[in-house]
């Protein structure tokens, strides 16, 4: 499963890429504006830091068909043809999919609430559907077992797209869809780190120090030795 941060704050992208394997950054029109700032200068900014190589994903905004296929090829255009476009699954949104995947543009089909939709989306030519786990869950609703659903979908119909999950809440939610098999996941930065937040490994790294510190001195280690 790829893992990817979602997040538009270079800061905390580049601590993520620091500490973790990460694949690529996912961004929506909420998180670009809360960072105030002009949506083109935080993507070109992520796009330098992740190079060609890593996954962006930008959401066009456009309501209508055509609307959505200018924004879809002014973010090609800016960020690059390998860059994922987001475009949200509705009707308009169905149909522009269709015409930019003839393109050969990379298409996250998002905003996914219902196995029918990420089908309608793989059928239009999309090979990610975000859908929003966490926000399924808020309704009421099962947000893992939905995405269980997508997943066993499109392997079923030998589909040639893959989950890109996102709206996760806590490490239990990804560890689950990790277990399942889905292509990829998006996460927070603080569930990110959740992932090995724990005292008993905090305090098991600190046995060992202070055992070894025994032996040699405070402050030493091996490269001391």
């Amino acid at each position: 499963m790829k893992l990817l941060i979602d997040h538009a704050d270079i800061g905390r992208i580049r601590k993520a890429y620091q500490y973790y394997p990460m694949d690529g950054v996912t961004t929506n029109p909420s998180i670009l504006a809360a960072t105030g700032r002009k949506p083109f200068d935080v993507l070109r900014e992520i796009r330098d830091f992740i190079g060609p190589e890593g996954e962006l994903h930008a959401q066009v905004i456009a309501r209508d068909k055509d609307g959505m296929i200018r924004d879809a090829h002014r973010i090609a255009e800016v960020l690059g043809m390998e860059t994922w476009v987001k475009i949200p699954s509705v009707p308009e949104g169905f149909a522009a999919m269709r015409e930019l995947s003839a393109e050969g543009l990379n298409i996250t089909a998002t905003a996914i609430y219902t196995p029918m939709q990420a089908y309608l989306a793989a059928k239009s030519g999309a090979k990610y559907a975000a859908v929003y786990v966490n926000r399924i869950d808020n309704m009421g609703f099962n947000g893992i077992g939905v995405a269980k659903e997508v997943h066993d979908i499109y392997r079923n119909n030998g589909m040639d797209a893959g989950l890109l999950c996102a709206s996760f809440k806590n490490s239990q939610q990804v560890l689950e869809l990790a277990k399942y098999g889905v292509k990829a996941a998006t996460v927070g930065p603080d569930v990110i780190e959740s992932f090995v937040k724990n005292a008993a490994i905090t305090s098991a790294v600190e046995d060992f120090i202070r055992d070894f510190e025994k032996l040699t001195g405070p402050g030493k280690t091996m490269s001391d030795c």
